[in-house]
């Protein structure tokens, strides 16, 4: 088992830290301030753009792609992992490179199934970062963590497929740019359970599909939202079928496993970054007749967290590996485990850092608090806790 970097690996890595610190966190602030004085929630804020076209410049962009296409070279899973880990420092840093979900998981699935009239027409402007994507799966009158339960309708009407249905926690669909999306229903009700279902592209302005309220996320309200959306009667060319008929199921699966273990990558990051404020926080704020950082109690949480930090990495390391060496379906209890893993870990450093800051923790002026919100959502996204674990009890029965 190796976890050396490429010679690519590590030069990527060495550019993306600096565009980081000389871009992406400074950029932090004027993002939010452009949000708030527009006063539109889902802005696109220019600055955004900006960052874009300098990580184009610099060959920071769709990293995220293990398949070499005519667009993009490719990167392994374990060399990607310590580059996604830097992007996790902050919200606005996947967008910048291209490589935030739900993007991410749709452009995967048109590289490895889409037609090439479809990788033309959706692949190539996404890539290119011209476009933004939604992935419609998950409803709210079935448990989607078993995705056999999807009850949208798909179903085929001389050259076109006709649509209903209603979806929920549909990311991207308030984004200005969206133009796009993956929906996934059934178009036999009656076949094998994993052959129900198939997936049909969508372009989000297509009659019948309408976007019924913004769903927040711990009282935040994200810029590219996490929609509830209706399909009433939505029809489209039956050459808008992704992959085959009945093949939606293993599709979600292809899809999920990279993602799953993308958000990972950025959790760790995210929680080195709540670790650092956290030492900063402790060696500046002075209390009881000294530094906070004196206080065995903050140095406990210091060291806790520094522990778990470590072991959460070299767990989802290893995930990245079997993925490279052994293929998806072969690391699913990795990456099982690592989805489990690293965003309770991650919660835990963002809780103590939190703590450590005071009331400045829960406030917009440290990234803390809107940070922990997105960890805590990963325990629930891409699968809950509950269902992980299940994965990873029985394939340890089976052993």
């Amino acid at each position: 088992m190796d976890f050396e970097l490429s010679n690519d690996a590590r030069r990527l890595q060495e550019s993306l830290l600096r565009f980081m610190e000389d871009h992406v966190l400074p950029a932090e602030s004027v993002y939010q301030d452009q949000i708030r004085q527009a006063g539109d929630p889902h802005l696109h804020p220019p600055v955004i753009e900006e960052l874009k076209e300098r990580a184009r410049e610099l060959g920071l962009w769709n990293l995220f792609l293990p398949h070499k296409t005519r667009w993009t070279e490719g990167l392994s899973n374990l060399d990607y992992a310590p580059l996604a880990e830097i992007t996790g420092r902050s919200a606005i840093a996947p967008e910048a490179l291209n490589c935030s979900a739900p993007d991410t998981g749709n452009m995967e699935l048109l590289t490895m199934f889409g037609s090439d009239e479809q990788k033309d027409r959706w692949l190539a402007p996404l890539l290119a970062g011209e476009i933004r994507s939604a992935f419609l799966m998950t409803e709210p009158d079935v448990a989607c963590s078993d995705a056999r339960n999807v009850e949208c309708r798909i179903q085929r009407d001389g050259d076109e497929w006709v649509i209903n249905g209603r979806k929920w926690w549909v990311t991207n669909a308030a984004h200005p740019n969206a133009r796009i999306t993956i929906v996934m229903g059934k178009t036999d009700f009656d076949g094998p359970s994993y052959r129900q279902q198939s997936m049909v592209l969508v372009p989000l302005d297509t009659p019948g599909l309408t976007i019924i309220r913004d769903l927040f996320v711990f009282g935040y309200n994200d810029v590219e939202g996490h929609c509830e959306v209706t399909l009433e009667d939505v029809r489209v060319p039956v050459e808008n079928l992704l992959g085959e008929v009945g093949g939606g199921f293993a599709m979600s699966q292809a899809r999920l496993g990279p993602g799953r273990i993308h958000h990972c990558m950025r959790s760790i990051g995210a929680a080195e970054r709540a670790l650092e404020l956290m030492c900063a926080r402790a060696k500046e704020r002075v209390a009881f007749g000294g530094p906070l950082a004196d206080q065995g109690v903050v140095q406990e949480a210091i060291a806790d967290s520094r522990i778990e930090i470590d072991m959460a990495r070299l767990l989802t390391l290893r995930a990245a590996w079997a993925m490279d060496n052994f293929g998806n379906k072969a690391a699913r209890g990795d990456i099982a485990a690592i989805k489990v893993a690293v965003p309770n870990m991650a919660t835990r450093v963002l809780d103590r850092a939190i703590q450590v800051h005071g009331g400045a923790g829960l406030s917009q002026d440290f990234p803390l608090a809107q940070s922990f919100a997105m960890q805590r959502i990963l325990r629930i996204a891409d699968g809950p806790d509950e269902v992980h674990r299940r994965t990873v009890a029985r394939l340890e029965l089976g052993a």
